[in-house]
């Protein structure tokens, strides 16, 4: 059972939560004003989890046998035989069903949207079959966690949210579009639709750098917007940093895509929660 337990954690890349997570709490703080309590901490964190483990349990189901052909990907689990299809999908509709719960657990609104965001965190895994937007649309699935905050403290979604979404949107989809560059040749082989196969790897690269652009003005505009303090302007001020080095690693060299992408997009969303944290405690 451990060792079960292990390759849906390999499966699902459960470390790879730090992408969403940290812009759930920076929305649950800013719309608390403060400390938002222990109770809500906990279903938000069920809630995150149960989201991103139906997506990507999904995404490794529905893409198995092309992640069979990748040399990138022939080993998960989902590939090589430790997870079979079935376990797969049993996993996936376990944490769709967690998720609905812990909305209803949450307030009426919460509960209402669980099932429409559930459909738009799962439509990622074949969007890439008929469209290079697969890109746009991972953001948006990671642009729900910010709304899914602010839904759970107010039951509503304020105008700042909206704008802290969006720059979540465009961050995502420009790391993945610098990601995808693994993939161009694999695409374009076997007919998958995706930005860097259509343009090629420096088109894609400029249009990362624009998404990153936008990223920086709409995280601005929710600073100034939800009348945020220094620090969070600081956060905002970091993450433009952060991007820039990101680019210029991978433009330096497309084998620090990993380190791109993982590390220093992880450390960018434990960085702006800090400083939104340590803002609300000095307003």
């Amino acid at each position: 059972m451990i060792q079960r337990l292990k390759y849906f954690n390999e499966l699902v890349m459960f470390q790879h939560s730090i992408f969403s997570l940290p812009f759930i709490f920076i929305a649950m703080i800013v719309s608390a004003k403060g400390w938002f309590g222990f109770g809500l901490l906990f279903l938000g964190v069920l809630a995150a989890i149960s989201a991103r483990n139906f997506a990507m349990g999904l995404n490794r189901y529905a893409d198995r046998a092309f992640d069979a052909k990748n040399p990138r990907t022939q080993n998960r689990p989902s590939v090589d035989g430790r997870l079979d299809a079935g376990s797969i999908m049993l996993f996936t509709v376990v944490n769709a069903l967690i998720f609905i719960v812990v909305a209803y657990m949450i307030n009426d609104l919460a509960f209402y949207l669980s099932v429409p965001m559930l459909i738009v965190l799962g439509s990622y895994s074949y969007f890439k079959r008929f469209s290079s937007m697969a890109h746009i649309v991972l953001g948006l699935s990671l642009a729900l966690a910010p709304i899914a905050g602010s839904i759970a403290v107010e039951a509503a979604v304020p105008q700042w949210t909206i704008l802290l979404s969006l720059g979540v949107l465009f961050w995502v989809a420009g790391f993945d579009l610098l990601y995808s560059l693994q993939d161009i040749d694999f695409d374009v082989k076997h007919g998958l639709h995706s930005i860097p196969s259509v343009y090629g790897a420096e088109t894609t690269m400029q249009i990362s750098a624009a998404f990153h652009v936008i990223t920086i003005l709409f995280w601005s505009m929710f600073v100034w917007i939800a009348e945020l303090g220094s620090f969070a302007w600081a956060a905002v001020l970091l993450s433009a940093v952060m991007l820039g080095y990101e680019h210029y690693l991978v433009r330096k060299d497309f084998t620090k895509i990993d380190r791109a992408f993982f590390t220093i997009n992880g450390y960018l969303g434990i960085v702006f929660l800090a400083l939104i944290i340590i803002d609300r405690i000095s307003f």
